[in-house]
């Protein structure tokens, strides 16, 4: 009796210590408590180590160090910020205040009126800009990737990074260090070698230690000379360009920018260069890291980042946003479909309202229990009005969003609460009509590639998976 008194007053208390540090999200203290009750003392060793706020610790609140906002007062000189609503293109958003007041808002990174911007459909496209573009490179080149093989593209990268590092450019790249752990080490020291400077984002063992495993740096990031940067979903590897049988073809965007906006992945990139490395960016380097440029184009485009280590969720924030005021269509394209309560209402009372919502998820995941997680939001939405499509051609990775004619992103952030909450990510919110029409063309034509999810088919499915998707559900804050 004694012991058994002992075992509850210790659950109580780990069951407690969940509650009082997640009531601030009840879907994520939820989960963690019914894995504690699978697995009582292991399941809150787990929660210790990789459940913990990030946000809380101080030493990446880097925004109010000097030279950042020596950063922020060098980009606001230089940049053509969009401070009012008539200011955007077309005037759509004349009546549209609220939304634009809401992005002006989000973060440190305004909208920019002085850029140009081509959208790339799948990876031979983008390794293709992408290695032009760093073959340009005169002054410095900064790459980060969430992934980075050691393979045949991989070592194309490779070879005109070093290559630029030995013509005098400073090379700088960042990998996270849970994606990219499969990258050897011979592969590592030739970057470092020939002078590329290297660095991981919270290495695997660091992160563990440092109980931040459970937060990853899922930002693609390409600088050439403060001039033009690409950002989207695209890593570097094979299998982006549908080398890996058991996936077969990979369909994904990225987005090329030339403009004000490359000032803004900069900035991204620095911000996690002092992080990873350390390294204090000084003030004499500020110029040639934000050069002045002529502007080439007339395209307003956002660059949002969020994280961990920001006092906002911007891009949850910029979607809910845009997808509440949405009067026509709403089309968003994702690998991972695990909405937060907050954006599932949003869609929900959105294609209720008479919204023309659709929304393309693989037929075939990378990941059973994160596939179970978003077939689970489906038979509501269904019914509800949204139209679901299986992309069925191979694999689809792109992050899409498109809303009416006001806006469209592509950026490196899935549509579920690990990007939203977890993640370190990255979006470009573009306004231009070009762009917004041939991000449609490119969502029209992967319909083409999908079987739709019939709502009276799809309620016909067993019960060991209809249980299979609802334990998969209440696990999903953690996906």
């Amino acid at each position: 009796m004694f012991w058994l008194v002992i075992i509850l007053l210790v659950f109580t208390f780990q069951a407690a210590t969940i509650l009082l540090l997640e009531f601030r999200n009840p879907a994520k203290a939820v989960a963690w408590l019914f894995i504690l009750f699978c697995v009582p003392l292991i399941g809150f060793v787990v929660y210790y180590f990789v459940a913990q706020d990030y946000s809380k610790r101080k030493k990446v609140r880097k925004g109010g160090s000097r030279i950042f906002r020596e950063i922020r007062e060098t980009i606001w000189e230089q940049a053509h910020i969009v401070e009012h609503a008539d200011q955007m293109s077309g005037g759509r958003y004349n009546h549209q205040h609220r939304l634009f007041n809401l992005l002006t808002h989000l973060s440190e990174s305004p909208i920019t009126g002085c850029n140009r911007s081509q959208v790339l459909t799948n990876g031979e496209e983008t390794f293709g800009a992408m290695l032009r573009a760093m073959e340009q490179a005169e002054h410095h080149l900064h790459v980060e990737f969430y992934i980075f093989r050691d393979d045949v593209i991989s070592t194309k990268f490779q070879d005109v990074m070093i290559r630029k590092a030995k013509e005098g450019v400073k090379v700088r790249l960042i990998c996270d260090g849970l994606g990219s752990h499969k990258m050897s080490w011979s592969f590592i020291r030739k970057f470092q070698d020939a002078g590329v400077e290297f660095h991981y984002f919270l290495p695997p063992l660091i992160a563990t230690i440092d109980r931040r495993v459970n937060y990853r740096n899922h930002r693609k990031i390409v600088v050439v000379d403060g001039r033009i940067g690409f950002v989207g979903g695209i890593n570097i590897g094979d299998d982006y360009l549908g080398q890996y049988p058991e996936v077969g073809f990979w369909r994904d965007t990225h987005v090329q920018i030339e403009g004000d906006a490359v000032y803004f992945l900069q900035s991204t990139f620095l911000n996690d260069w002092k992080l990873a490395s350390g390294e204090q960016i000084t003030e004499p380097q500020l110029t040639e890291l934000f050069p002045p440029h002529i502007c080439s184009g007339e395209e307003r485009i956002q660059i949002l980042s969020s994280g961990p280590d920001q006092d906002w969720d911007a891009i949850q924030e910029m979607c809910f946003g845009a997808i509440s005021v949405a009067c026509e269509r709403i089309y968003i394209t994702t690998p991972y479909f695990i909405p937060d309560p907050a954006l599932y209402e949003a869609i929900k009372t959105a294609a209720v309202s008479g919204v023309d919502v659709k929304i393309i998820i693989p037929y075939q995941s990378d990941s059973r229990l994160v596939h179970l997680a978003s077939m689970s939001y489906v038979e509501e939405l269904l019914r509800a009005g949204v139209k679901f499509y299986q992309y069925r051609k191979g694999f689809v990775h792109a992050k899409v969003l498109i809303v009416d004619d006001l806006l469209a992103t592509v950026g490196t952030a899935n549509m579920d609460m690990r990007s939203f909450f977890c993640n370190f990510e990255l979006t470009a919110v573009l306004f231009e009509t070009s762009s917004m029409d041939r991000l449609t063309e490119d969502f029209e034509r992967d319909l083409n590639e999908c079987s739709q999810i019939d709502v009276k088919v799809f309620q016909q499915r067993s019960r060991w998976e209809k249980g299979a998707e609802m334990l998969s559900r209440m696990l999903s804050p953690l996906l």
